[in-house]
Protein backbone atom coordinates (compact mmCIF):
# COMPACT_ATOMS: atom_id res chain seq x y z
CA UNK A 1 0.00 0.00 0.00
CA UNK A 2 2.67 2.36 0.93
CA UNK A 3 4.55 1.97 -2.49
CA UNK A 4 1.26 2.34 -3.97
CA UNK A 5 0.65 6.10 -2.10
CA UNK A 6 4.65 7.22 -3.30
CA UNK A 7 3.89 5.88 -6.84
CA UNK A 8 0.40 7.84 -6.74
CA UNK A 9 1.75 11.03 -5.44
CA UNK A 10 4.52 11.20 -7.77
CA UNK A 11 2.77 11.08 -10.99
CA UNK A 12 0.56 13.45 -9.24
CA UNK A 13 2.93 16.22 -8.71
CA UNK A 14 4.96 14.96 -11.90
CA UNK A 15 5.38 18.38 -13.63
CA UNK A 16 3.45 20.57 -12.09
CA UNK A 17 3.99 24.15 -10.93
CA UNK A 18 2.37 23.43 -7.51
CA UNK A 19 0.74 21.88 -5.23
CA UNK A 20 -1.64 22.86 -2.97
CA UNK A 21 -1.25 21.37 -0.46
CA UNK A 22 1.05 18.19 -1.14
CA UNK A 23 0.46 17.22 2.79
CA UNK A 24 -3.38 17.35 2.65
CA UNK A 25 -2.55 15.41 -1.33
CA UNK A 26 -0.92 12.81 0.20
CA UNK A 27 -3.50 12.01 3.09
CA UNK A 28 -6.27 12.05 0.14
CA UNK A 29 -4.40 9.25 -1.83
CA UNK A 30 -3.95 7.55 1.13
CA UNK A 31 -7.60 7.40 2.19
CA UNK A 32 -8.87 6.74 -0.94
CA UNK A 33 -6.25 3.75 -1.51
CA UNK A 34 -7.39 2.70 2.08
CA UNK A 35 -10.93 3.12 1.10
CA UNK A 36 -11.58 2.35 -2.18
CA UNK A 37 -13.19 5.48 -3.13
CA UNK A 38 -11.91 7.39 -6.42
CA UNK A 39 -10.92 10.63 -6.02
CA UNK A 40 -13.18 13.58 -7.54
CA UNK A 41 -10.98 15.19 -9.84
CA UNK A 42 -12.51 18.14 -11.52
CA UNK A 43 -10.53 20.28 -14.66
CA UNK A 44 -13.03 23.26 -15.79
CA UNK A 45 -12.90 24.34 -19.42
CA UNK A 46 -14.41 27.13 -21.22
CA UNK A 47 -15.54 26.71 -24.66
CA UNK A 48 -14.48 30.82 -25.80
CA UNK A 49 -12.72 29.54 -28.50
CA UNK A 50 -12.90 26.12 -30.78
CA UNK A 51 -9.33 24.93 -31.41
CA UNK A 52 -7.21 23.47 -29.35
CA UNK A 53 -3.11 22.80 -29.16
CA UNK A 54 -0.99 21.00 -27.46
CA UNK A 55 0.37 23.69 -25.02
CA UNK A 56 -4.00 23.45 -23.80
CA UNK A 57 -3.30 19.77 -23.62
CA UNK A 58 -0.79 19.95 -20.66
CA UNK A 59 -3.94 19.97 -17.43
CA UNK A 60 -5.56 17.73 -20.27
CA UNK A 61 -2.86 15.27 -19.33
CA UNK A 62 -2.44 15.69 -16.05
CA UNK A 63 -6.23 14.52 -15.58
CA UNK A 64 -5.39 11.48 -17.81
CA UNK A 65 -2.47 10.37 -15.36
CA UNK A 66 -5.27 10.41 -13.03
CA UNK A 67 -7.52 8.76 -14.93
CA UNK A 68 -5.11 6.00 -15.48
CA UNK A 69 -4.38 5.75 -11.85
CA UNK A 70 -8.24 4.95 -11.14
CA UNK A 71 -9.60 7.98 -10.08
CA UNK A 72 -12.99 9.98 -11.33
CA UNK A 73 -12.00 12.48 -13.72
CA UNK A 74 -14.50 15.61 -13.94
CA UNK A 75 -15.04 17.85 -17.10
CA UNK A 76 -16.73 20.68 -16.63
CA UNK A 77 -17.61 22.35 -19.50
CA UNK A 78 -18.11 26.15 -18.67
CA UNK A 79 -20.78 26.71 -21.11
CA UNK A 80 -22.34 28.99 -18.56
CA UNK A 81 -19.42 30.71 -16.61
CA UNK A 82 -18.17 31.18 -20.20
CA UNK A 83 -21.01 34.18 -21.01
CA UNK A 84 -19.08 36.16 -18.51
CA UNK A 85 -15.38 35.01 -19.69
CA UNK A 86 -12.37 34.57 -17.27
CA UNK A 87 -10.46 37.64 -17.54
CA UNK A 88 -7.27 35.94 -16.42
CA UNK A 89 -4.45 37.57 -17.67
CA UNK A 90 -6.95 40.56 -19.41
CA UNK A 91 -6.31 44.05 -19.44
CA UNK A 92 -10.27 44.69 -20.02
CA UNK A 93 -13.54 42.71 -19.59
CA UNK A 94 -13.75 40.18 -22.48
CA UNK A 95 -16.60 40.27 -25.16
CA UNK A 96 -19.35 38.25 -24.24
CA UNK A 97 -20.16 34.92 -27.13
CA UNK A 98 -24.00 34.18 -27.86
CA UNK A 99 -24.96 30.57 -26.39
CA UNK A 100 -25.12 29.25 -29.92
CA UNK A 101 -21.55 29.62 -30.58
CA UNK A 102 -20.24 28.34 -26.92
CA UNK A 103 -22.12 25.43 -27.86
CA UNK A 104 -20.72 25.18 -30.84
CA UNK A 105 -16.87 25.73 -29.75
CA UNK A 106 -17.62 23.01 -26.96
CA UNK A 107 -18.19 20.43 -28.83
CA UNK A 108 -15.87 20.66 -31.21
CA UNK A 109 -13.83 21.48 -28.07
CA UNK A 110 -15.18 17.79 -26.48
CA UNK A 111 -13.47 16.07 -29.43
CA UNK A 112 -10.32 16.98 -29.46
CA UNK A 113 -10.26 16.72 -25.36
CA UNK A 114 -11.03 13.21 -26.17
CA UNK A 115 -7.73 12.89 -27.94
CA UNK A 116 -5.97 12.84 -24.66
CA UNK A 117 -8.58 11.71 -22.16
CA UNK A 118 -10.76 8.38 -22.04
CA UNK A 119 -14.26 9.40 -22.88
CA UNK A 120 -16.09 6.38 -21.34
CA UNK A 121 -14.13 6.86 -17.72
CA UNK A 122 -14.70 10.88 -17.91
CA UNK A 123 -17.97 12.40 -16.22
CA UNK A 124 -18.91 15.79 -18.11
CA UNK A 125 -20.87 18.49 -16.73
CA UNK A 126 -21.91 21.35 -18.04
CA UNK A 127 -22.12 24.44 -15.59
CA UNK A 128 -25.23 25.71 -16.40
CA UNK A 129 -27.12 22.95 -15.09
CA UNK A 130 -26.07 23.72 -11.65
CA UNK A 131 -25.82 27.86 -11.94
CA UNK A 132 -28.67 28.32 -14.50
CA UNK A 133 -31.20 27.48 -11.48
CA UNK A 134 -29.48 30.25 -8.67
CA UNK A 135 -31.94 32.52 -7.66
CA UNK A 136 -30.76 35.98 -7.09
CA UNK A 137 -30.97 35.26 -3.42
CA UNK A 138 -28.68 32.35 -3.50
CA UNK A 139 -26.05 34.41 -5.76
CA UNK A 140 -26.22 36.90 -2.94
CA UNK A 141 -25.49 34.19 -0.79
CA UNK A 142 -22.83 33.39 -2.37
CA UNK A 143 -20.87 36.88 -3.39
CA UNK A 144 -22.11 37.55 0.47
CA UNK A 145 -18.51 35.15 1.23
CA UNK A 146 -16.55 37.37 -0.50
CA UNK A 147 -15.00 40.83 -0.03
CA UNK A 148 -13.61 43.13 -2.56
CA UNK A 149 -10.39 43.13 -1.06
CA UNK A 150 -10.18 39.48 -1.30
CA UNK A 151 -10.73 39.57 -5.24
CA UNK A 152 -8.56 42.58 -5.82
CA UNK A 153 -5.61 39.95 -4.50
CA UNK A 154 -6.13 38.48 -8.32
CA UNK A 155 -3.29 39.77 -10.14
CA UNK A 156 -5.12 40.82 -13.30
CA UNK A 157 -7.50 42.54 -11.09
CA UNK A 158 -4.92 44.41 -8.93
CA UNK A 159 -2.98 46.00 -11.85
CA UNK A 160 -6.18 47.12 -13.62
CA UNK A 161 -7.90 48.34 -10.37
CA UNK A 162 -3.77 50.42 -9.99
CA UNK A 163 -3.96 51.34 -13.48
CA UNK A 164 -7.50 52.96 -13.52
CA UNK A 165 -9.00 50.03 -16.34
CA UNK A 166 -12.79 49.90 -15.56
CA UNK A 167 -13.49 45.82 -13.66
CA UNK A 168 -16.60 45.22 -14.08
CA UNK A 169 -18.71 43.49 -11.06
CA UNK A 170 -19.41 40.69 -13.55
CA UNK A 171 -16.11 39.82 -13.64
CA UNK A 172 -16.01 39.35 -9.91
CA UNK A 173 -18.51 36.21 -10.25
CA UNK A 174 -16.54 33.74 -12.63
CA UNK A 175 -14.06 33.10 -9.88
CA UNK A 176 -16.85 32.69 -7.52
CA UNK A 177 -19.53 30.65 -10.10
CA UNK A 178 -16.24 28.45 -10.76
CA UNK A 179 -15.91 27.95 -7.22
CA UNK A 180 -19.55 27.10 -7.19
CA UNK A 181 -19.04 24.34 -9.76
CA UNK A 182 -16.73 22.44 -6.78
CA UNK A 183 -18.78 22.68 -4.33
CA UNK A 184 -21.71 21.26 -6.38
CA UNK A 185 -19.93 18.24 -7.06
CA UNK A 186 -17.63 17.76 -4.14
CA UNK A 187 -14.50 17.79 -5.42
CA UNK A 188 -11.88 16.61 -4.17
CA UNK A 189 -8.55 18.05 -6.39
CA UNK A 190 -8.96 20.67 -9.31
CA UNK A 191 -6.50 21.43 -11.93
CA UNK A 192 -5.62 24.31 -13.83
CA UNK A 193 -2.95 26.27 -15.45
CA UNK A 194 -0.83 28.67 -13.71
CA UNK A 195 -2.79 31.78 -14.12
CA UNK A 196 -6.25 29.79 -12.76
CA UNK A 197 -4.17 29.50 -9.02
CA UNK A 198 -6.61 32.34 -7.51
CA UNK A 199 -9.59 30.81 -9.20
CA UNK A 200 -8.55 27.10 -7.68
CA UNK A 201 -8.16 28.46 -4.43
CA UNK A 202 -11.06 30.57 -4.45
CA UNK A 203 -13.08 26.68 -4.74
CA UNK A 204 -11.18 25.90 -1.95
CA UNK A 205 -12.78 28.60 0.08
CA UNK A 206 -16.05 28.12 -0.88
CA UNK A 207 -16.00 24.61 0.05
CA UNK A 208 -14.72 25.14 3.51
CA UNK A 209 -17.50 27.72 3.50
CA UNK A 210 -19.93 25.06 2.53
CA UNK A 211 -18.79 22.56 5.58
CA UNK A 212 -16.23 20.62 3.15
CA UNK A 213 -12.67 19.01 2.84
CA UNK A 214 -11.10 21.69 0.50
CA UNK A 215 -9.97 21.05 -2.54
CA UNK A 216 -6.28 20.27 -3.91
CA UNK A 217 -5.52 22.96 -6.08
CA UNK A 218 -2.80 21.77 -9.02
CA UNK A 219 -1.43 24.06 -11.45
CA UNK A 220 0.31 23.36 -14.24
CA UNK A 221 3.36 25.59 -16.20
CA UNK A 222 2.91 27.43 -19.04
CA UNK A 223 4.09 25.02 -22.69
CA UNK A 224 6.67 26.70 -24.70
CA UNK A 225 5.99 26.31 -28.37
CA UNK A 226 8.12 25.00 -30.57
CA UNK A 227 10.29 27.58 -30.92
CA UNK A 228 11.94 27.15 -27.11
CA UNK A 229 11.23 30.58 -26.29
CA UNK A 230 7.69 31.91 -26.30
CA UNK A 231 4.28 30.39 -24.94
CA UNK A 232 2.71 28.37 -27.49
CA UNK A 233 0.82 30.47 -29.58
CA UNK A 234 -1.17 30.16 -32.87
CA UNK A 235 -0.25 34.11 -33.26
CA UNK A 236 3.37 33.38 -32.75
CA UNK A 237 3.14 30.36 -35.33
CA UNK A 238 4.88 28.11 -32.75
CA UNK A 239 2.24 25.66 -31.98
CA UNK A 240 1.61 22.06 -32.63
CA UNK A 241 -2.30 21.53 -33.33
CA UNK A 242 -4.37 18.38 -31.95
CA UNK A 243 -5.94 18.10 -34.96
CA UNK A 244 -3.08 18.07 -37.26
CA UNK A 245 -2.10 15.82 -39.29
CA UNK A 246 0.10 12.65 -37.60
CA UNK A 247 3.20 13.51 -40.25
CA UNK A 248 3.27 17.34 -39.52
CA UNK A 249 2.69 16.60 -35.47
CA UNK A 250 5.74 14.40 -35.88
CA UNK A 251 7.87 16.85 -38.14
CA UNK A 252 6.74 19.80 -35.94
CA UNK A 253 8.07 17.78 -32.57
CA UNK A 254 11.39 16.45 -34.52
CA UNK A 255 11.92 20.61 -34.75
CA UNK A 256 11.88 21.98 -31.21
CA UNK A 257 15.22 22.74 -29.24
CA UNK A 258 16.77 20.17 -27.58
CA UNK A 259 16.42 22.40 -24.70
CA UNK A 260 13.04 21.24 -23.95
CA UNK A 261 12.55 18.11 -25.02
CA UNK A 262 11.99 16.62 -21.26
CA UNK A 263 9.76 19.67 -20.36
CA UNK A 264 7.45 18.00 -22.97
CA UNK A 265 8.11 14.55 -22.18
CA UNK A 266 6.81 16.11 -18.48
CA UNK A 267 4.01 18.13 -19.51
CA UNK A 268 2.81 15.60 -22.56
CA UNK A 269 3.00 12.55 -22.29
CA UNK A 270 1.43 9.79 -19.31
CA UNK A 271 4.93 8.04 -19.00
CA UNK A 272 5.79 7.78 -15.16
CA UNK A 273 8.50 9.76 -13.81
CA UNK A 274 10.80 7.06 -13.39
CA UNK A 275 10.48 6.79 -17.06
CA UNK A 276 11.14 10.19 -17.86
CA UNK A 277 14.07 10.22 -15.39
CA UNK A 278 15.61 7.40 -17.13
CA UNK A 279 15.51 9.08 -20.48
CA UNK A 280 17.15 12.79 -18.88
CA UNK A 281 19.74 10.03 -17.26
CA UNK A 282 20.40 9.03 -20.96
CA UNK A 283 20.94 12.36 -22.42
CA UNK A 284 22.82 14.22 -19.60
CA UNK A 285 25.10 11.32 -18.11
CA UNK A 286 25.26 8.85 -20.98
CA UNK A 287 25.55 10.77 -23.81
CA UNK A 288 22.78 9.48 -25.71
CA UNK A 289 22.00 11.67 -28.73
CA UNK A 290 18.42 13.51 -27.84
CA UNK A 291 17.45 12.94 -31.26
CA UNK A 292 16.44 9.22 -30.14
CA UNK A 293 14.99 10.76 -27.31
CA UNK A 294 12.91 13.49 -29.59
CA UNK A 295 11.99 10.58 -31.97
CA UNK A 296 10.20 9.19 -29.11
CA UNK A 297 8.14 11.94 -27.80
CA UNK A 298 7.28 12.35 -31.51
CA UNK A 299 5.85 8.79 -31.58
CA UNK A 300 4.16 9.10 -28.18
CA UNK A 301 2.48 12.25 -29.15
CA UNK A 302 0.86 10.74 -32.50
CA UNK A 303 0.13 7.97 -31.03
CA UNK A 304 -1.86 9.51 -27.86
CA UNK A 305 -3.80 11.88 -30.58
CA UNK A 306 -4.16 9.04 -33.29
CA UNK A 307 -3.19 5.59 -32.68
CA UNK A 308 -0.08 3.21 -33.43
CA UNK A 309 -0.54 2.74 -37.09
CA UNK A 310 -0.55 6.60 -37.46
CA UNK A 311 2.72 6.83 -35.63
CA UNK A 312 4.46 4.40 -37.76
CA UNK A 313 3.01 6.05 -40.75
CA UNK A 314 4.24 9.90 -39.72
CA UNK A 315 7.80 8.49 -38.53
CA UNK A 316 8.11 6.44 -41.77
CA UNK A 317 7.25 10.17 -43.79
CA UNK A 318 9.71 11.59 -41.62
CA UNK A 319 12.56 9.75 -42.40
CA UNK A 320 11.46 9.76 -46.42
CA UNK A 321 11.50 13.11 -46.20
CA UNK A 322 14.36 13.75 -44.49
CA UNK A 323 16.54 11.44 -44.06
CA UNK A 324 15.95 10.03 -47.65
CA UNK A 325 15.43 13.17 -49.18
CA UNK A 326 12.08 12.17 -51.15
CA UNK A 327 8.87 13.77 -51.70
CA UNK A 328 6.01 11.87 -50.26
CA UNK A 329 3.10 9.75 -52.06
CA UNK A 330 0.30 11.64 -50.90
CA UNK A 331 1.03 15.08 -51.44
CA UNK A 332 -1.79 17.51 -51.55
CA UNK A 333 -2.44 18.52 -55.01
CA UNK A 334 -2.91 22.31 -56.15
CA UNK A 335 -4.90 23.27 -59.35
CA UNK A 336 -3.83 26.70 -60.57
CA UNK A 337 -6.09 26.91 -63.75
CA UNK A 338 -8.01 29.65 -61.86
CA UNK A 339 -4.63 32.30 -61.35
CA UNK A 340 -2.97 31.40 -64.75
CA UNK A 341 -6.76 31.50 -66.69
CA UNK A 342 -5.62 34.98 -68.22
CA UNK A 343 -2.18 34.96 -69.59
CA UNK A 344 -1.34 31.60 -68.81
CA UNK A 345 1.48 32.41 -66.88
CA UNK A 346 1.52 32.17 -62.61
CA UNK A 347 3.57 34.26 -60.62
CA UNK A 348 5.74 32.42 -57.33
CA UNK A 349 3.90 34.87 -54.76
CA UNK A 350 0.42 33.69 -56.37
CA UNK A 351 1.49 29.80 -56.20
CA UNK A 352 2.43 29.96 -52.48
CA UNK A 353 -0.31 32.00 -51.24
CA UNK A 354 -2.78 30.66 -53.57
CA UNK A 355 -1.66 26.85 -52.38
CA UNK A 356 -1.56 27.77 -48.63
CA UNK A 357 1.91 27.37 -48.24
CA UNK A 358 2.23 31.44 -47.38
CA UNK A 359 -0.62 33.00 -45.15
CA UNK A 360 -0.18 36.06 -47.21
CA UNK A 361 1.46 37.94 -50.40
CA UNK A 362 4.31 39.16 -47.43
CA UNK A 363 4.83 35.98 -46.16
CA UNK A 364 5.54 34.46 -49.49
CA UNK A 365 8.10 37.15 -50.13
CA UNK A 366 9.98 36.08 -47.04
CA UNK A 367 10.03 32.81 -47.34
CA UNK A 368 11.41 32.92 -50.89
CA UNK A 369 13.96 35.59 -49.18
CA UNK A 370 14.96 33.31 -46.59
CA UNK A 371 15.72 30.02 -49.47
CA UNK A 372 12.68 28.20 -48.29
CA UNK A 373 10.59 27.16 -51.79
CA UNK A 374 11.70 25.19 -54.40
CA UNK A 375 9.75 23.71 -57.13
CA UNK A 376 11.79 20.09 -58.50
CA UNK A 377 15.08 20.85 -57.26
CA UNK A 378 15.25 24.34 -58.06
CA UNK A 379 15.58 26.85 -55.52
CA UNK A 380 13.60 29.88 -55.90
CA UNK A 381 15.06 33.16 -55.36
CA UNK A 382 13.65 36.16 -56.92
CA UNK A 383 10.47 36.85 -55.84
CA UNK A 384 9.12 38.72 -59.32
CA UNK A 385 9.73 35.08 -60.60
CA UNK A 386 6.70 34.20 -63.17
CA UNK A 387 6.34 30.61 -64.96
CA UNK A 388 4.25 29.19 -68.09
CA UNK A 389 1.65 27.56 -66.08
CA UNK A 390 1.53 24.15 -68.60
CA UNK A 391 5.55 23.53 -67.81
CA UNK A 392 4.41 23.59 -64.31
CA UNK A 393 2.46 20.82 -64.51
CA UNK A 394 2.86 17.52 -62.41
CA UNK A 395 5.60 19.90 -60.33
CA UNK A 396 6.21 19.61 -56.61
CA UNK A 397 6.42 22.92 -54.86
CA UNK A 398 8.03 22.63 -51.40
CA UNK A 399 8.39 25.15 -48.79
CA UNK A 400 10.67 24.64 -45.90
CA UNK A 401 11.96 20.85 -45.25
CA UNK A 402 7.89 19.40 -44.96
CA UNK A 403 5.63 21.27 -47.11
CA UNK A 404 4.33 20.02 -50.33
CA UNK A 405 1.97 20.59 -53.20
CA UNK A 406 1.46 18.76 -56.20
CA UNK A 407 0.88 21.58 -58.95
CA UNK A 408 -2.22 20.47 -61.87
CA UNK A 409 -2.84 22.18 -64.79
Amino acid sequence: MEKEIIKQLETACSGTEDVLVKEELEELIRSSIKNGRPLKVKLGLDPTAPDIHLGHTVVLNKLRQFQDMGHQAILIIGDYTARIGDPSGRSALRPRLEPEKIDENAKTYMKQAFKILDGKKTEVVKTQNGLKPLKLEDILSLTSRFTVARMLERDDFKKRFAGNIPIAIMEFLYPIMQAYDSVAIESDIELGGTDQRFNLLVGRELQKEFGQRPQIAITMPILAGTDGVDKMSKSLGNYIGVTEKPEEIFGKVMSIPDSIIMDYYRLLTTLSPQEITEIEIGIKEKGDNPVFAKRKLAGLLVKNLYDDKQAEFARSHFDSVFKEKKVPDDVEEYNIKDIACNSGKVSIIDLLAGSGLAASNSDAKRLIEQGSVKIGNEKIVDIHTVFEAKNLDGQVIQKGKRFFRRIIF
